[in-house]
């Protein structure tokens, strides 16, 4: 059952109580101690199973290379003529740029994770297959040496993993708010790993 609605009133006077309606059953009026305690028990819950499904990394090295900070940027760039090539960045407040060298072990991974702004990946040696969060069917997206791809960051959660026989290497160049945490490691995505 979830809780569909939670609203506060009147009764008894001056008594303040939370009515809590959990599916299509009867209202139950809780007094604010009872209110609280099992709002309190819901929360520790969520955070709980968030604790429980975080997923690590394994058989991964990153070296941070390079880190600078950048203000506002607004580029525009194309070849002549326009119509072969352009590009465009355009950032809004101070922006941190990281180089990242990501070393991953055959069978490593580096857990289910996202950060807060695009990464740009290029594959460096052996074969790294990246799963997306969100795919319901768990597709694997390979990569190999001489090939990248564009992690767009935010809420796109994915995992990268070697599941060849030699180590992977990954350079990734991110665009990430001044301060912000590098990594997120949300909920893990759809995949049994």
């Amino acid at each position: 059952m979830h809780s569909r609605n939670l609203r506060s009133g009147a009764a008894c006077g001056t008594r303040r109580f939370t009515t809590v309606l959990l599916g299509p059953g009867p209202v139950w009026p809780l007094t604010p101690r009872p209110a609280a305690i099992i709002l309190a028990l819901v929360l520790a819950g969520l955070f709980a199973s968030t604790i429980a499904r975080a997923t690590t990394s394994s058989g991964l090295t990153t070296t941070i290379l390079a880190k600078s900070t950048f203000g506002e940027m607004d580029l525009n760039a194309h070849t002549l003529p326009a119509d072969l090539w352009q590009a465009r960045i355009q950032t809004m407040a101070l922006s941190d740029l990281y180089v990242v060298d990501n070393k991953l072990a055959s069978g490593g991974s580096t857990g289910w994770h996202s950060h807060p702004g695009p990464s740009l990946i290029l594959v460096i040696s052996g074969t790294v297959t990246n799963y997306l969060g969100d795919d319901p069917s768990c597709t694997p997206h390979v990569y190999t040496a001489g090939t990248g791809f564009v992690d767009a960051g935010g809420t796109s959660v994915h995992i990268l993993r070697n599941q060849g026989s030699v180590q992977a290497e990954t350079i990734a160049v991110q665009f990430l708010p001044k301060g912000a945490a590098r990594r997120i490691e949300p909920d893990p995505g759809n995949c049994p790993f």
